[in-house]
């Protein structure tokens, strides 16, 4: 199916019978033809959108959810969130696709969902919490054949990862990854940190593997 760019910060979803979409509730900003919107129910057994997606945005590390709408019918949504910018990453079924829960805006739901807690993948919020993206302590995973849009702060660049080469991202700036990649929390904090006088960057996430991870232009936090 596939979400069509119409600005940086809009995409538009075809839906049909079969075809339906998930996303975050707040984000529809118009619709064409015959669409009807339901909430997702949240939790194992919620519902036939009301797994792993659901649980995974309703817990955060901050206690706030996030709630999911399905689009069905047969017409167009388009879909955008608080003036973010928005990137489509198509999945062919090869590879899976995590990404934070608060930057997802929409997929196929066709797709199937899984929750990652993070923690377990080298601490990344174990071992920091809030110091790295403050956004939650579960990560969705996505896979199968369709279309992801992610939100971010300014756009986000692709980082190809691969053989050798290891890529290391600011935590507050990493939104979201394909393929089989490993994230690693580094810090090195020095006695300028201690004392307030570090650049700020004493933390890092150490991507290693093969894939792609998608970076945001900002450290901002949505």
């Amino acid at each position: 199916m596939g979400f069509t760019k119409v600005t940086s910060k809009v995409v538009l979803a075809e839906v049909r019978p079969g075809q339906e979409v998930l996303a975050r509730r707040g984000a529809m900003l118009a619709t064409t033809g015959t669409i009807a919107f339901s909430p997702v129910v949240g939790g194992p057994g919620g519902g036939a959108y009301g797994g792993g997606i659901a649980s995974a945005l309703a817990r955060g590390m901050q206690g706030e959810a996030v709630p999911l709408m399905v689009a069905e019918g047969n017409g167009s949504v388009h879909y955008g969130y608080h003036g973010h910018h928005v990137t489509v990453v198509d999945l062919d079924g090869s590879q899976s696709m995590s990404v934070e829960a608060d930057r997802l805006l929409a997929h196929d739901a066709g797709m199937s969902s899984s929750v990652v807690f993070l923690g377990q993948q080298g601490g990344l919020r174990g071992a920091v919490r809030g110091a790295v993206t403050g956004q939650g302590l579960f990560t969705t995973q996505l896979s199968g054949r369709g279309s992801v849009a992610v939100l971010s702060h300014g756009g986000t660049f692709a980082l190809q990862v691969g053989g050798n080469r290891q890529v290391v991202v600011d935590p507050q700036a990493y939104v979201a990854h394909v393929g089989n990649l490993r994230l690693d929390v580094a810090t090195a904090v020095s006695w300028r940190d201690a004392v307030g006088r570090g650049s700020g960057e004493g933390v890092q996430l150490k991507v290693s593997g093969e894939g792609t991870v998608y970076v945001q232009a900002s450290e901002e936090k949505l």
